[in-house]
């Protein structure tokens, strides 16, 4: 049964019902199991043989669904804003707390921002609150705080993003009520 044709017939069915259960749409599961006999097409039975073809195709088709889920995953984390007014408001709030002028109606605004950062930072997990204070408000770079804590850099970012997610979103009320016009 060395024939990928003969193997797809005798495996597709319960391989497809494997995946299925697995990933949340019919589509990913296509993918999949696609994905999973394109790989037995290019395999070299001569150079790398199987000794049981049920066990390399599960093997194979678990090891994709956890690379979809990985890349889903990844595609979800590297989002930030690219579109530069998705991120409008943190821009404004940051620029109404640093600006110097003093009047009455600044200094009231910048101790209303202030007073909503320091409660949405208090709702963060430590290491998400710390990250984004000695990032945005000490100015210390990743790479500083990846070598002084032996974390790496890219955790590091995640947990910057889940701050800002959530200061976004908490503040955002702020700046509806206060900035925007």
């Amino acid at each position: 049964m060395n024939d990928v044709a003969d193997i797809f017939r005798k495996y597709q069915s319960k391989l497809n019902g494997f995946i299925t259960r697995r990933v949340p749409t019919k589509e990913d599961a296509e993918d999949i199991l696609q994905e999973v006999f394109y790989k037995l097409s290019r395999l070299d039975q001569q150079k790398d043989p199987v000794l049981s073809i049920s066990s390399w195709l599960y093997s194979v088709a678990r090891n994709q669904i956890t690379d979809k889920y990985r890349k889903k995953r990844e595609e979800e984390l590297s989002y930030y804003p690219e579109n530069e007014s998705d991120d409008s408001f943190i821009r404004e709030l940051t620029v109404t707390i640093l600006d110097e002028s003093a009047s009455p109606e600044t200094d009231y605004l910048k101790s209303l921002i202030w007073e909503e950062l320091e409660v949405a930072l208090s709702e963060l997990p430590e290491e998400q609150r710390l990250i984004f204070e000695l990032t945005e408000l000490q100015g210390i770079s990743f790479k500083e705080i990846a070598d002084s804590t032996g974390v790496p850099v890219n955790t590091l970012l995640s947990r910057k993003r889940y701050a800002v997610v959530h200061l976004r979103k908490r503040l955002y009320v702020l700046y509806n009520e206060l900035l925007s016009e």
